[in-house]
């Protein structure tokens, strides 16, 4: 008798009965099924690779004269490339939603659950191979800013920011996540992921400080996590200012962002799949 027509109870102790080797198992075997998804569509790594270098140049030689002026454009190199990296993680969170709806769309979905297996490694493997393509689009940012004069002055500082971004970029997830089971198609979750990126992006100090704002936006900005991530990666990599309050707010939200959202989307991928 198959797993698909066993009653509900005998099928939730099967799946109980899943030890932590058969779950990393199957959870390499997700990951490696997303991995070579991507290698027959390339295409999906785009974002990755191609909007770091185009924020960057776009910023750096746009706006980097407007904001910091002509002369001090290697100073604002210094300024907005760690405040990319934290707005690199909310763009690449965005593209798992999208990702996981059309798995839900495509039938793929209804293949995995007449396996045996945990339905959160289905969710843990997806965001491993995100953090995975965020790692990429953070090289390629940093790639474009050495290039156009980056300096870091503390390199372990520079590894420390990198993580701190992908241990908010792993709280994000969460949310598009349950987006991409909840909403019901693709095309929603980029409207509302839009429409939520935009403010907190441009509200917070990747761009320009947060001193040349209005008051009621720089309010915005103190409880902007984007800011404290932007500031901590940048006394992170080249000091100059303290960046303990930043860093221990930027993991206080990946914190609760985890705790609260994790459990929503796999409790509500667990109902629809």
């Amino acid at each position: 008798m198959s797993s698909a027509t066993l009653p509900a109870p005998a099928a939730q102790v099967f799946e109980g009965r899943i030890g932590l080797r058969a779950n990393l198992r199957h959870i390499g075997a997700l990951v490696r099924r997303n991995l070579l998804w991507i290698r027959q569509d390339p295409e999906s790594m785009f974002d990755a690779v191609l909007m770091p270098i185009v924020f960057t140049l776009l910023f750096v030689f746009v706006f980097g004269g407007a904001i910091a002026g002509t002369q001090n454009r290697d100073a604002y190199v210094n300024y907005v490339v760690p405040g990319l990296m934290a707005m690199m993680g909310m763009n690449i969170a965005m593209g798992v939603g999208t990702g996981f709806n059309q798995d839900f769309q495509t039938g793929v979905m209804d293949r995995f659950r007449s396996l045996p297996i945990a339905r959160f490694s289905v969710l843990i493997a997806k965001i491993t191979v995100e953090i995975g393509r965020m790692l990429v689009a953070t090289a390629v940012l940093l790639t474009v800013g050495f290039v156009l004069g980056l300096s870091v002055a503390n390199v372990p500082g520079l590894f420390a920011a990198i993580g701190l971004s992908m241990v908010f970029g792993f709280g994000i997830m969460w949310i598009f996540l349950t987006m991409g089971v909840v909403m019901k198609n693709a095309q929603a979750i980029q409207a509302m992921g839009f429409l939520v990126l935009m403010p907190l992006q441009f509200g917070s100090s990747i761009f320009a400080p947060t001193s040349t704002m209005p008051g009621w936006l720089q309010a915005f900005t103190d409880y902007n996590p984007l800011s404290s991530l932007a500031d901590a990666a940048r006394g992170l990599m080249n000091g100059g200012q303290p960046i303990g309050h930043d860093v221990m707010v930027t993991v206080l939200w990946s914190v609760v962002l985890t705790a609260v959202m994790a459990p929503i989307a796999i409790r509500k991928f667990t109902t629809k799949a």
